[in-house]
């Protein structure tokens, strides 16, 4: 699954600014598997994956949960085609409808919705690929970066009424809540944006009737020829994991069941990938795992999420995959 690589570029610039070392992003780059030339202006695309790993190593180095969101804050210019539609609509409803519309062009793992009740509006964000939906600094850089680019089209500084994620920060969520200077929820049902309704009738000083009617009918053509996005059979099965938390993982079984095959097929299909079930709910544990101790969870609640019977199992697991227990591996990170 491949991206356009101008949102690299500005997270490597975002990223060189905030610590004021070139070798940092350099370091970044590497450990998600990345160069310099994928952040390079003249570059086209790279792994989806890869800029949601990048995100995390960046927070991890710079010491500060906050960078996804505040890199989020500070992308402005998008050079995609839903960013051109967007830019030459009549309003911010008709921008955020044709990004829904057209997004998965562009994006493979994420796709949004725009629902309008009697008071608010939401833009909401459901996931394509769900095993994506572990990225949580990734998550905060795509809705906060979502709201600056509206911002941007309109050219004001509106406020939303509340912006929502899904998963938990626990302390930080105060250092996120004076980033945004309007509230911002953690552990909330689903993953939106909400809007006031008059916040969707704000005029695109930049719209261009001729321009977006070009090229929204370029984008219809493009969905139209657009092949499904494959997914591989890893990435199929964390995210049938991953919706199935907290508190419980799927059984070889019934992932094989989910995912059409007899359980005889679906074992010899993870053989031909030198895959193992095992391995993969280990790796996808000992991956959120981390993530958890980042979002400050207790390790008793980190034990429940992964569906472990009770914390020592998730303490015997952890020090298995890290040599050390959990509160050893957190003071040392």
């Amino acid at each position: 699954m491949e991206v356009d690589a101008s949102r690299l570029t500005h997270l490597v610039g975002e990223l060189e600014k905030l610590s004021g070392d070139k070798g940092m992003a350099e370091r970044v780059l590497r450990k998600s598997g990345l160069t310099r030339k994928d952040a390079a202006p003249n570059a086209k695309h790279y792994e989806y994956k890869k800029e949601a790993l990048f995100v995390r190593e960046a927070c991890d180095a710079l010491g500060d949960v906050t960078f996804g969101a505040r890199a989020g804050s500070t992308w402005r210019v998008s050079n995609s085609l839903t960013g051109y539609i967007s830019k030459y609509s009549k309003d911010l409803r008709a921008a955020v409808e044709n990004t829904a519309r057209f997004h998965e062009i562009i994006d493979p793992a994420v796709q949004y919705i725009l629902k309008v009740s009697g008071n608010a509006a939401s833009f909401e964000v459901t996931w394509k690929d769900p095993s994506y939906s572990k990225f949580h600094r990734h998550t905060e850089f795509l809705l906060f970066g979502v709201l600056s680019r509206m911002r941007a089209i309109t050219q004001t500084n509106f406020f939303p009424i509340e912006m929502r994620f899904d998963h938990e920060v626990r302390k930080s969520a105060e250092k996120f809540q004076k980033l945004a200077g309007f509230p911002v929820v953690f552990g909330s049902e689903s993953l939106e944006i909400i809007l006031p309704l008059s916040a969707l009738d704000l005029a695109i000083p930049t719209y261009d009737l001729r321009l977006r009617e070009h090229l929204t009918e370029y984008g219809e053509r493009l969905l139209r020829e657009q092949v499904n996005g494959h997914q591989t059979l890893r990435s199929r099965i964390e995210g049938l994991l991953t919706t199935s938390l907290p508190a419980r993982i799927l059984s070889a079984d019934e992932v094989a069941a989910s995912l059409g095959m007899s359980p005889r097929t679906f074992a010899r299909r993870l053989k031909e990938e030198r895959l193992t079930f095992r391995l993969i709910v280990d790796e996808l544990r000992f991956d959120l795992a981390k993530t958890f101790m980042k979002d400050d969870m207790a390790f008793s609640e980190i034990a429940f999420a992964l569906g472990y019977a009770d914390q020592a199992a998730f303490s015997t697991a952890f020090k298995r995959w890290t040599g050390v227990a959990p509160r050893g591996y957190s003071l040392l990170n």
